[in-house]
């Protein structure tokens, strides 16, 4: 019985050592977002290091993740976060679909990887000629559930709609944007993040012509 009352004190250790891991993360929002924006650098200039892409790192994460950023992306193939970051993997928490938008779902998904893995750097990435904002503006009956998604869509045309210019360009721009606003409000656990813990949410927009990202306000 003392054996047995040991080797459970020696298995609680363990997975006390174990979950606390999972939530030790040091790297700060700044210098995540520089990770980020050195490796798209990289990736601009066809300099890339392809970082964490080995064997070495397979089994580093085989029990455990550390990624430093949660990148808010669209499901485009054109916009792979891994490459166009020059990251690998363990490296990003990636949350992707048509739109970059924030359903239940994948706020989620946001708010498991902030509390449980440490992550203090959110990227809302939109990008040029996205399809599904393209599908918003032009409106229209559209099939199965894609009337769903462009009306999560919607709301960003009114704004973009007061600022001159190309008006898909300014959609993207004002979807992004009022996504970052959506999760830097979000009340059940990321506001008191943003507030409180070094948590930043910060929004970017991808050119697919020269694949560099620029953040913006």
């Amino acid at each position: 019985m003392k054996l047995i009352r040991i080797y459970l004190l020696f298995l609680f250790a363990l997975t006390n050592i174990v979950v606390t891991a999972q939530h030790e993360n040091n790297t700060s929002a700044e210098a995540a977002l520089k990770k980020l924006m050195d490796g798209n650098n990289r990736f601009v200039e066809f300099k890339q290091n392809h970082p964490h892409q080995n064997k070495a790192r397979l089994e580093e994460i085989a029990t455990s993740q550390k990624p430093f950023a949660i990148i808010v992306g669209c499901s485009d193939s054109r916009v792979p976060p891994e490459i166009i970051f020059d990251q690998g993997m363990g490296d990003l928490f990636i949350i992707r679909n048509a739109g970059n938008v924030v359903d239940d779902f994948a706020m989620a998904s946001i708010e498991y990887a902030v509390e449980h893995l440490g992550v203090r750097l959110i990227v809302v990435l939109g990008h040029e000629r996205c399809g599904a904002v393209d599908a918003t503006i032009k409106g229209g009956e559209l099939p199965g559930h894609l009337n769903r998604l462009t009306s999560e869509i919607e709301p960003a045309i009114l704004s973009a709609k007061r600022v001159t210019g190309d008006l898909l360009t300014n959609v993207i721009y004002s979807n992004t944007k009022r996504i970052t606003l959506q999760l830097n409000s979000s009340k059940e656990l990321l506001k008191e993040f943003v507030e409180h813990k070094g948590l930043k949410v910060v929004s970017a927009y991808y050119d697919l012509d020269s694949g560099k990202v620029e953040v913006f306000d």
